[in-house]
């Protein structure tokens, strides 16, 4: 993929000064829902550059500094108080980890950036796996991540579950994150429609989570920064229940972001509110960004590291099965697959029960 040559320029970095700002709007809500007694969900905001994690108004309206901005939804899973554990554990070990690494690092390029949020979220589950491991009372828990690192005209997105992210560009509205479930792989086997997965009885069934195994494959992914593009990064409490086109609709139609995520948790909890719900919404103006063109790549756009392999398809969480094979090579058979995955699926809700 065409990597940025400008970042540079667009940060002042390399002895060039930096003359066109990018300005980041954002805010965040979390709900426990109208079912569940507590709330497992945890989301963080934080200015990298001025190492501020807050929803004060200094990071709410802020300037894109050199060490860009993140945004982490987790929606932890374990029982009793282990899911919130697991998120709060997620998203300030993410934090952290870049707050340092990063903070700190004299490679300040794409690469790196990217690099440092792949490594923050492999250095969480370590930590999230560890814990428990010490814990039998909090055996099995875990908890979804998707993380977004905006810095210069990027956007990197690490993803681990079934949280998502959304790019809203004018009246369109794209995922940009690919779940890690039962019923998303299905759907790249051609075996069943989006439509049939949404009313599935397994479609909250996940194949990977931070915490539960030792080690996790990140889902490193990213798309080009345009003016006035907006950001959305939510808990399936929100996206189980709000179509895509709706997420759009809604940001464009409400006058702050504040509004905005209150609204689509309204919505949410109106259709029942079955499980916590999570919402960040972010938006990216400034004349540091070129404005949307015709022949921009939208969408989920795997990121390969220079310093490691491209492939970042999820490892499932199950043992004694093999990988599945890629569409087009000869058939395991498709019978194969599903039971592999099947199997996958009665190892975690074991798990997590």
């Amino acid at each position: 993929m065409e990597r940025n040559k400008d970042w540079g320029a667009k940060l002042g970095l390399f002895g060039k000064k930096n003359e066109e700002p990018i300005k980041v709007s954002v805010f965040g809500k979390t709900d426990v829902g109208m079912s569940r007694d507590h709330n497992e969900d945890a989301f963080l905001v934080a200015d990298l550059s001025a190492k501020n994690a807050s929803l004060k108004p200094e990071v709410r309206e802020h300037l894109l500094g050199p060490r860009g901005t993140l945004l982490v939804v987790a929606d932890g899973m374990g029982g009793a108080a282990a899911g919130e554990v697991a998120s709060d554990m997620a998203i300030n070990r993410i934090y952290q980890h870049l707050s340092t690494a990063w903070f700190d690092d004299k490679e300040c390029t794409p690469d790196r950036f990217a690099f440092r949020l792949r490594e923050s979220v492999e250095e969480a589950n370590t930590a999230i796996h560890q814990y428990a491991k010490e814990r039998p009372e909090v055996r099995g828990m875990g908890t979804t991540t998707t993380a977004a690192g905006i810095i210069g005209s990027d956007i990197y997105l690490s993803q681990v579950g079934d949280s998502r992210a959304f790019l809203v560009r004018g009246n369109e509205t794209v995922q940009l994150t690919k779940d890690q479930s039962l019923m998303q792989r299905l759907i790249d086997a051609g075996e069943i429609t989006e439509e049939e997965a949404e009313v599935s009885e397994r479609k909250n069934i996940i194949l990977q989570a931070l915490g539960p195994e030792p080690a996790v494959r990140v889902d490193l992914t990213h798309q080009r920064a345009r003016k006035n593009d907006v950001i959305v990064i939510c808990s399936d409490g929100l996206s189980g229940l709000v179509k895509t086109h709706e997420v759009g609709e809604v940001v464009n139609a409400q006058p702050t972001l504040q509004d905005a995520c209150s609204k689509l948790i309204e919505m949410a909890n109106e259709r029942g509110g079955p499980d916590n719900i999570t919402v960040i919404v972010a938006r990216l103006t400034g004349d540091g960004l070129d404005g949307a063109r015709n022949d921009d790549e939208v969408g989920h756009q795997v990121y390969p590291l220079l310093d490691t392999e491209s492939d970042t398809e999820p490892v499932p969480v199950y043992d004694g099965s093999d990988p599945p094979k890629p569409q087009g090579q000869a058939k395991m058979g498709m019978s194969g697959l599903i039971a592999a995955l099947m199997y996958a699926a009665a190892y975690w809700y074991a798990v997590v029960s």
